[in-house]
Protein backbone atom coordinates (compact mmCIF):
# COMPACT_ATOMS: atom_id res chain seq x y z
CA UNK A 1 0.00 0.00 0.00
CA UNK A 2 1.43 3.22 -0.82
CA UNK A 3 1.33 6.25 1.54
CA UNK A 4 -0.69 9.25 0.75
CA UNK A 5 1.21 12.61 1.20
CA UNK A 6 -0.96 15.73 1.58
CA UNK A 7 0.97 18.52 0.47
CA UNK A 8 1.44 21.35 3.17
CA UNK A 9 -1.15 24.34 1.69
CA UNK A 10 0.42 27.36 0.44
CA UNK A 11 1.44 29.86 3.31
CA UNK A 12 2.63 32.91 2.82
CA UNK A 13 4.37 35.19 5.64
CA UNK A 14 4.37 39.12 5.68
CA UNK A 15 5.00 41.84 8.42
CA UNK A 16 1.50 43.34 9.38
CA UNK A 17 0.64 46.92 8.67
CA UNK A 18 -1.64 49.44 10.85
CA UNK A 19 -4.50 48.10 8.03
CA UNK A 20 -4.22 44.29 9.62
CA UNK A 21 -4.94 45.08 13.15
CA UNK A 22 -8.62 44.89 12.65
CA UNK A 23 -8.59 41.50 11.26
CA UNK A 24 -5.65 40.64 13.83
CA UNK A 25 -7.42 41.21 16.72
CA UNK A 26 -10.48 38.99 16.34
CA UNK A 27 -8.12 36.21 14.89
CA UNK A 28 -5.85 36.23 18.07
CA UNK A 29 -8.53 36.60 20.65
CA UNK A 30 -10.32 33.85 18.97
CA UNK A 31 -7.11 31.49 19.44
CA UNK A 32 -6.24 32.58 23.01
CA UNK A 33 -10.33 31.83 24.08
CA UNK A 34 -8.96 28.52 25.92
CA UNK A 35 -7.41 31.35 28.53
CA UNK A 36 -10.08 31.04 30.66
CA UNK A 37 -8.69 32.11 33.72
CA UNK A 38 -8.00 35.69 32.56
CA UNK A 39 -10.77 38.69 32.96
CA UNK A 40 -11.37 40.00 29.31
CA UNK A 41 -9.87 39.79 25.74
CA UNK A 42 -6.31 39.03 24.87
CA UNK A 43 -5.56 41.82 23.23
CA UNK A 44 -7.43 45.35 21.60
CA UNK A 45 -6.60 48.14 19.31
CA UNK A 46 -4.38 50.08 21.82
CA UNK A 47 -2.21 46.76 22.78
CA UNK A 48 -1.62 45.46 19.49
CA UNK A 49 -0.53 48.78 18.35
CA UNK A 50 2.00 49.38 21.12
CA UNK A 51 3.01 45.40 19.84
CA UNK A 52 3.61 46.52 16.53
CA UNK A 53 5.14 49.82 17.18
CA UNK A 54 7.94 47.89 19.62
CA UNK A 55 8.45 44.75 17.38
CA UNK A 56 6.70 43.15 14.55
CA UNK A 57 3.99 40.70 14.01
CA UNK A 58 3.68 38.57 11.39
CA UNK A 59 0.92 37.52 9.74
CA UNK A 60 0.39 33.77 7.83
CA UNK A 61 -2.45 34.00 4.78
CA UNK A 62 -2.84 31.09 2.66
CA UNK A 63 -2.83 31.36 -1.07
CA UNK A 64 -6.32 33.19 -1.43
CA UNK A 65 -5.12 35.90 1.42
CA UNK A 66 -7.00 34.97 4.10
CA UNK A 67 -5.52 35.56 7.54
CA UNK A 68 -4.56 32.15 9.06
CA UNK A 69 -2.29 32.77 11.87
CA UNK A 70 0.20 35.71 13.81
CA UNK A 71 3.20 35.60 15.63
CA UNK A 72 4.92 38.49 17.54
CA UNK A 73 8.68 39.16 17.28
CA UNK A 74 11.30 41.76 18.41
CA UNK A 75 14.42 41.88 18.21
CA UNK A 76 16.53 42.44 21.87
CA UNK A 77 19.75 42.39 20.97
CA UNK A 78 21.46 39.08 19.71
CA UNK A 79 18.17 37.38 20.74
CA UNK A 80 14.86 37.40 19.30
CA UNK A 81 11.59 37.57 21.35
CA UNK A 82 8.64 35.94 20.21
CA UNK A 83 5.40 36.06 22.04
CA UNK A 84 1.39 35.67 21.09
CA UNK A 85 1.27 33.26 18.56
CA UNK A 86 -2.07 32.97 17.22
CA UNK A 87 -3.72 30.57 14.76
CA UNK A 88 -7.57 30.80 13.58
CA UNK A 89 -9.14 28.11 15.88
CA UNK A 90 -10.56 26.20 12.75
CA UNK A 91 -6.97 25.57 11.14
CA UNK A 92 -5.73 24.09 14.67
CA UNK A 93 -3.77 21.35 15.20
CA UNK A 94 -2.76 20.95 11.75
CA UNK A 95 0.91 21.75 12.16
CA UNK A 96 0.47 25.69 11.06
CA UNK A 97 1.09 27.16 14.47
CA UNK A 98 4.57 25.53 14.19
CA UNK A 99 5.13 26.65 10.67
CA UNK A 100 4.46 30.10 11.66
CA UNK A 101 6.59 30.05 14.57
CA UNK A 102 9.74 28.84 11.96
CA UNK A 103 9.07 31.42 9.56
CA UNK A 104 9.26 33.63 12.92
CA UNK A 105 12.62 31.90 14.11
CA UNK A 106 14.05 32.41 10.23
CA UNK A 107 12.58 36.04 10.82
CA UNK A 108 14.64 36.58 13.52
CA UNK A 109 18.18 34.73 12.59
CA UNK A 110 17.80 37.24 9.32
CA UNK A 111 17.98 40.25 11.86
CA UNK A 112 20.90 39.20 13.70
CA UNK A 113 19.67 36.92 16.24
CA UNK A 114 21.30 33.98 17.79
CA UNK A 115 18.58 32.74 20.00
CA UNK A 116 15.19 33.73 20.68
CA UNK A 117 13.13 32.93 23.89
CA UNK A 118 9.64 32.51 24.21
CA UNK A 119 7.30 32.98 27.57
CA UNK A 120 4.50 30.29 28.47
CA UNK A 121 2.14 30.64 30.84
CA UNK A 122 2.42 28.46 33.85
CA UNK A 123 -1.16 27.73 33.69
CA UNK A 124 -0.75 26.25 29.89
CA UNK A 125 0.81 23.17 30.80
CA UNK A 126 0.36 21.21 27.78
CA UNK A 127 2.30 23.97 26.10
CA UNK A 128 5.95 23.58 27.02
CA UNK A 129 5.85 19.57 25.63
CA UNK A 130 5.34 21.13 22.40
CA UNK A 131 7.91 23.17 22.44
CA UNK A 132 10.56 21.18 23.48
CA UNK A 133 9.74 19.07 20.45
CA UNK A 134 10.95 22.22 18.30
CA UNK A 135 14.21 22.22 20.12
CA UNK A 136 12.98 25.03 23.17
CA UNK A 137 14.49 24.30 26.53
CA UNK A 138 12.86 25.61 30.03
CA UNK A 139 16.21 28.34 31.08
CA UNK A 140 14.04 30.06 34.21
CA UNK A 141 11.34 31.26 35.17
CA UNK A 142 9.63 35.23 35.56
CA UNK A 143 7.36 36.71 37.31
CA UNK A 144 4.00 37.15 35.51
CA UNK A 145 3.41 41.05 34.32
CA UNK A 146 0.05 41.41 32.56
CA UNK A 147 -2.65 43.91 31.38
CA UNK A 148 -5.21 41.67 31.80
CA UNK A 149 -6.31 40.67 35.43
CA UNK A 150 -6.36 36.76 36.30
CA UNK A 151 -9.37 35.77 37.86
CA UNK A 152 -9.74 34.91 41.60
CA UNK A 153 -8.47 31.97 42.52
CA UNK A 154 -5.51 31.32 39.45
CA UNK A 155 -2.10 32.05 40.22
CA UNK A 156 0.39 32.22 37.03
CA UNK A 157 4.05 32.57 36.32
CA UNK A 158 5.94 32.67 33.32
CA UNK A 159 8.37 29.49 32.44
CA UNK A 160 10.94 31.20 29.74
CA UNK A 161 12.44 29.11 27.10
CA UNK A 162 14.84 29.55 24.60
CA UNK A 163 16.14 27.92 21.46
CA UNK A 164 19.74 28.50 19.55
CA UNK A 165 18.96 30.19 16.04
Amino acid sequence: MSECVIPAPALRIRSATAADRAHLIPLINAAYSIETFFAGTRTDEERLAAMMRKGVVLTAEDGNGQLLGCVYTEVRGKRGYLGQLAVDPARQNRGLGMRIMEAAEEHLRHQGCEAVDILVLSLRPELPPIYRRHGYVETGAEEFHSPRPLKPGNECHCIVMSKQL
